[in-house]
């Protein structure tokens, strides 16, 4: 069952998902036609967080049947951007990245409502960058129940001409689903990442 607006605010306010900063405001202004709103009828919108990282062409190979975790073989294969306030990066065309959410998002196996279910999610690209050419998000938009962290954001430009990013822009969409039964903790390697690459520190 994917939750409404209505039920994602429920969800937040039983603390059975957690988004920090808060998504804001709940609901539109009436009196104000152009405002915006991050809760569309059943997904909240997610914004740019403040790092982009590039990995760096090269001889080198990452053998996907290798036992060491991702995160340190980007981290030594990439390059950083840190976006200030007001900064941009410029995507150009056919130019793959990782970024962030600003927002670090958690869905508690346990919380308090002691019921027979829990929370997944799913996170997804916005119409409005697609248009463009963005991919914000692909093959993995699983939001695994008992995650914690900023969600990455595997990005690249098949567009026609370069994009404009800045830190906090809307840049992506998070569905909402009940789980039925509660699942075994089974934590990813990703689990409380803090980087785009995948590291918690």
């Amino acid at each position: 069952m994917i939750l409404s607006n209505v039920e994602l605010h429920r969800a937040v306010d039983r603390g059975r998902l957690i988004i920090t900063p808060e998504p804001a405001p709940r609901t539109p202004d009436p009196n104000d036609s152009s405002g915006y709103c991050p809760y569309d009828t059943h997904s909240v919108d997610l914004t740019l967080g403040s790092e982009i990282v590039i990995p760096l062409s090269g001889t080198y190979a990452f053998d996907l049947m290798q036992s060491s975790p991702l995160g340190p073989f980007l981290t030594r294969n990439s390059r950083r951007v840190r976006l200030d306030d007001g900064a941009s990066y410029v995507l150009e065309r056919h130019t793959f990245i990782l970024a962030q959410t600003r927002e670090r998002v958690e869905l508690p196996i346990e919380h308090a409502d002691n019921s027979e279910t829990c929370l997944a999610a799913r996170i997804e690209g916005k119409s409005s960058r697609a248009r463009v050419g963005l991919l914000v998000h692909f093959t993995a938009p699983t939001v695994h129940p008992g995650f914690e962290g900023n969600l990455t954001l595997e990005m690249i430009n098949l567009g026609p001409t370069s994009i404009v990013l800045r830190p906090g822009i809307p840049i992506a969409q998070l569905i909402v689903e009940e789980v039925k039964g509660v699942p075994r903790p089974n934590p990813s390697q990703f689990q409380g990442q803090t980087t785009p690459e995948g590291s918690t520190h």
